[in-house]
């Protein structure tokens, strides 16, 4: 199955991914930094698996975070 995983301790909250994806993605208040809604949280980094059509636009998302801290697998 195909992964999202997200480095969260390295985002600068620019919310270009809520922006591009809100159906995956928030802003938390309490801390500004982006949330992968879902996720599950391994050693520091938040994973999500998720159907072919989702990892495509992912895809697109990633290359657009400027600190590449969002990755996918599949």
């Amino acid at each position: 199955m195909p992964k999202i995983i997200h480095y969260r301790d390295k985002c600068i909250g620019c919310g270009i991914c809520f922006e591009m994806q809100p159906e995956l993605w928030r802003m938390s208040r309490k801390d500004g930094k982006a949330v992968l809604l879902g996720a599950e949280e391994k050693r520091e980094t938040d994973v999500l698996v998720v159907n072919n059509l989702l990892i495509k636009e992912t895809k697109v998302v990633a290359a657009a975070c400027p600190v590449k801290i969002i990755k996918t697998l599949g």
